[in-house]
């Protein structure tokens, strides 16, 4: 039996919620190909920037858990230079890796917006997994020198600044102010020095999310003393000073910025209709360049619901996507018609710092406080388990190779 070539560039969510679908079918073998050696849970990098969780809490080796697979499924750890779809060959250095159906899922980056001058120098992303580790480690050394009651440029307060107010600005802020607010046990009063601006351009934090979300979210902020900047617009920035079009500025420390995101380096190389983001723009089936065997799912991809709406980025809908790509696939194998893409977003659960979250599932179940974050971090929990069960398998099998 002739097996199925079926290559996936990006190990991230979706990547990896593909593999575990096709996995199944002995008649299918996978690539998968990325660029970084290891999957990077973005959706816990509110803990670790903040110094809550480590990196093994965050980061997962793609070999290893690829080798979950027994050897049917094989990891390339090389950056795609191009793809040429008349010859349906993925380009890596100097060699070609030919596919039968192909599944672009290389997420998104922070997009340090070009029109603030100064964006990019001065801030941090959560995106890349490096520039959040850069943070962390100058948040523990605010913290020490906090600690060893150093005297600070400007002798006053410790600005931290959080550009973006959406899901992932706000879990941020939360979760810093909570480090912040424990560290006072350690460091005294000397803790009330640092303090937390959220900014957003938007009238309100968490821009499209309901009531209920948005009013909880902020009760809670401010009861950890984030102080909350909406309406501002943000003109540039110095190494000193955020900079606002009403003439005001804000002296900070260091600068988070997750106001916004654009489609990964790669949809740069390729010749495919994009949104304003980079995007790929793809038909109701998420096939991209009018091929029936190449599709594109999550962050880099503009994904809409049945009545044209654009779906948020996040890992539910990368999830979902894949879950649908990887069946279709199946059924394009057999012969089958399949249905166009269909989803929504089920719910969603937003840390809020310590023990505390706010969710809101299928639009009538609302939840906040302690349970919330019961859900979230059982949801959190059964998706880590996944991915280590599979590693442990994968480690084993490696043991057994090199025997």
């Amino acid at each position: 039996m002739l097996k199925k070539e079926v290559v996936i560039i990006g190990g991230g969510y979706g990547g990896l919620r593909a593999i575990e679908f096709l996995a199944k079918h002995k008649d299918i073998n996978i690539t998968l190909i990325d660029k970084n050696p290891y999957h990077y849970l973005q959706t816990e990098a509110y803990g670790y920037i903040a110094g809550r969780f480590d990196i093994h809490d965050i980061a997962i080796d793609l070999d290893k858990w690829c080798r979950g697979f027994k050897n049917r499924v094989n990891f390339v750890y090389e950056e795609v230079t191009s793809i040429n779809y008349e010859k349906q060959v993925v380009e890596i250095s100097e060699k070609q890796i030919s596919y039968d159906y192909l599944v672009i899922a290389t997420g998104a980056q922070t997009n340090f917006f070009s029109f603030i001058d100064g964006l990019r120098e001065n801030s941090y992303g959560v995106k890349n997994l490096q520039r959040a580790y850069n943070f962390r480690k100058d948040f523990e050394d605010l913290i020490y020198k906090k600690l060893q009651n150093e005297k600070f440029n400007n002798d006053g307060d410790i600005n931290l600044a959080i550009g973006g107010a959406g899901l992932s600005g706000v879990e941020v802020a939360a979760e810093m102010a909570n480090v912040i607010e424990i560290y006072s046990k350690t460091i005294g009063e000397r803790a009330k020095a640092i303090k937390i601006y959220l900014i957003d351009a938007s009238d309100t934090i968490l821009p499209g999310m309901s009531a209920y979300v948005i009013s909880n979210t902020k009760k809670r902020l401010e009861k950890l003393g984030v102080k909350i900047l909406t309406s501002a617009f943000i003109n540039n920035l110095d190494k000193s000073y955020i900079y606002f079009k009403n003439g005001k500025k804000l002296h900070y420390h260091f600068m988070i910025f997750t106001g916004g995101i654009k489609a990964s380096s790669l949809n740069n190389n390729l010749n495919n209709e994009k949104n304003r983001i980079n995007q790929f723009i793809p038909d109701k089936e998420l096939n991209i360049n009018s091929s029936k065997n190449v599709f594109a799912i999550g962050d880099c991809v503009e994904i809409r619901d049945i009545n044209g709406k654009i779906l948020p980025p996040t890992a539910q809908i990368a999830e979902k996507s894949a879950e649908y790509v990887a069946n279709t696939i199946r059924k394009r194998i057999d012969g089958i018609v399949n249905k166009p893409f269909h989803a929504n977003v089920s719910g969603i659960f937003i840390a809020l710092g310590g023990k505390y979250a706010v969710g809101e599932m299928f639009n009538f179940i609302k939840v906040k406080g302690y349970w919330a974050y019961l859900l979230k971090k059982a949801i959190t929990h059964a998706y880590y388990l996944g991915l280590h069960l599979r590693i442990n398998t994968g480690y084993k099998n490696r043991i057994k190779d090199t025997l």
